[in-house]
């Protein structure tokens, strides 16, 4: 079993202020597979001590300089791309084939564009005679999930490093190990001591002190939206920058003129993908009533060929949900949505067949599903579909729209232009249209209960960037 008990602050791994271990289990088979610490309000300042010190001088590093960081943290990261995708796969259940797909390379590739921006980015514009500068924010708290782990820790990081900012970074204490391998490339990326920490712990107490710390001039926060609102309370004090990419329950909206089977059956796969633990996955599908039948044995058969198994063999599709709660949950959840008279077409509570440990549950569906129950509601994060009827274009945009959240959508059409026009009313952060899959060039937030900021490219640097204007900085000749 590894053990992972120190942390990484002010260049060094040390020791926790007190000794409180916490074992990370391999949700495939319920195993222990390390010993992590968990941290308290003494070790986050500790590492925010070392952060603010490095920041007076890191603030001040040219572009260049960052990119050079950078450049080296990509090599370094491409040496390990196999080594992040089986720790991933191990400590939250993602089948290899995804890890190696997509968990491991999607830290990469925000560390690819993040470069490619600074490249480009213009930190200081001269507007007549004064100046307009963006300056980093100043030490930031980093507060991530278990569900893509290296995507939102570098998808936060990066920008930061790139901006001049120095941070401390928490990572789900449930999925931590690939987070203390990406610390192992920035240690051998010589990113200067204090620059980045890591410290392990849970919400309530390493979340809360870093959302409270007065020396934390930012926190960017991924996960629930309970805990959100939680982290902006305890930060609000303090007056500090807080930027949220929360949860979500994403509509998937089949227009009449698409390719029937094959979107519905693509919307199916993409709801399942990462056992459904995605805050943008389209769990509500929207179908028109009088396709419903049809779509509907579409459906059934996608679910009933997903395999689910052990996530180091190649031809798994779906793995364990990551940790015992939200298996716990997923379960409550699925027998909600028969108590308030869904139909099941496949799948329902327990395990599959011939799973007996590990968080395995059933890839689940409901039809005749109504936008007012619970699992229409409530954010399930598991491989949970919801078919939902709708009566024509505008009833389908109201029904998407008819929901706490806005992170993402889904719009499938034959006509371009059609899918153009329903994409721009839907009221969420992003939309794919026919499938499209996302670009780390573009930015990824969302409306309403989704939180607020934008991270990805261009947008996502900009949110770690305070705006300076220095007025008479120039002579205008008259």
């Amino acid at each position: 079993m590894k053990d992972f008990r120190k942390f990484y602050i002010d260049g060094k791994w040390v020791e926790a202020a007190r000794s409180h271990d916490f074992t990370v289990i391999n949700p495939a088979n319920e195993e222990a597979v390390a010993t992590i610490s968990l941290g308290g309000a003494a070790d986050v300042d500790q590492a925010v001590g070392a952060a603010k010190r490095a920041f007076e001088s890191y603030s001040e590093t040219s572009p260049e300089q960052r990119l050079a960081l950078l450049r080296r943290a990509i090599e370094l990261y491409k040496a390990k791309l196999e080594e992040m995708a089986a720790t991933i796969s191990q400590e939250m259940g993602a089948p290899i084939a995804l890890a190696r797909k997509a968990q491991a390379p999607a830290g990469l590739g925000h560390l690819l564009e993040t470069a490619k921006v600074l490249e480009q980015f213009k930190f200081e514009e001269l507007k007549g005679s004064t100046l307009m500068r963006k300056e980093p924010v100043g030490v930031c708290g980093l507060i991530t999930p278990w569900n893509w782990p290296m995507n939102q820790v570098v998808a936060k990081v990066a920008p930061a490093l790139a901006a001049g900012c120095t941070m401390v970074l928490k990572p789900s204490e449930f999925a931590p190990l690939s987070s203390y391998l990406f610390a192992q490339i920035l240690h051998e990326a010589e990113v200067p001591a204090g620059v980045f920490n890591l410290v392990s712990g849970e919400g309530p107490t390493v979340g809360a002190a870093i959302a409270a710390h007065p020396d934390i001039a930012m926190v960017s926060f991924t996960g629930s939206t309970r805990a959100g609102v939680s982290v902006a309370q305890t930060a609000a004090p303090t007056v500090k920058r807080v930027t949220q990419e929360l949860g979500g329950k994403s509509a998937n909206i089949i227009l009449d003129d698409a390719d029937f089977d094959k979107a519905v059956a693509q919307g199916v796969q993409e709801c399942f993908r990462n056992t459904g633990q995605s805050c943008n996955a389209p769990t509500r599908m929207l179908i028109p009533r009088s396709r419903m039948v049809a779509a509907v044995a579409t459906a059934k058969k996608s679910a009933e060929g997903t395999k689910v198994g052990d996530p180091s063999a190649e031809d798994t599709h779906v793995g364990p949900l990551a940790n015992k709660a939200q298996f716990e949950k997923v379960q409550r959840l699925i027998e909600k949505g028969i108590e308030e008279g869904a139909k099941l077409v496949a799948g329902g509570a327990g395990r599959p067949d011939g799973l007996l440990k590990g968080y395995f549950v059933k890839p689940t569906i409901f039809a005749d599903v109504r936008n007012d129950m619970t699992i229409a509601r409530e954010e399930i994060f598991g491989p949970v579909l919801c078919m939902i009827p709708y009566e024509d274009e505008n009833d389908a945009v109201r029904i998407a729209n008819d929901s706490p959240y806005g992170l993402s959508g889904f719009v499938t059409s034959g006509n371009l232009e059609r899918a153009h026009r329903v994409a721009k009313r839907m009221r969420t952060g992003n939309v794919h249209i026919n499938g499209a899959r996302v670009d780390f060039a573009g930015c990824f937030g969302g409306y309403k209960q989704s939180g607020n900021g934008r991270e990805w490219g261009e947008a996502g640097l900009e949110e770690f960037l305070e705006l300076k204007t220095i007025f008479g900085y120039a002579t205008v000749a008259k």
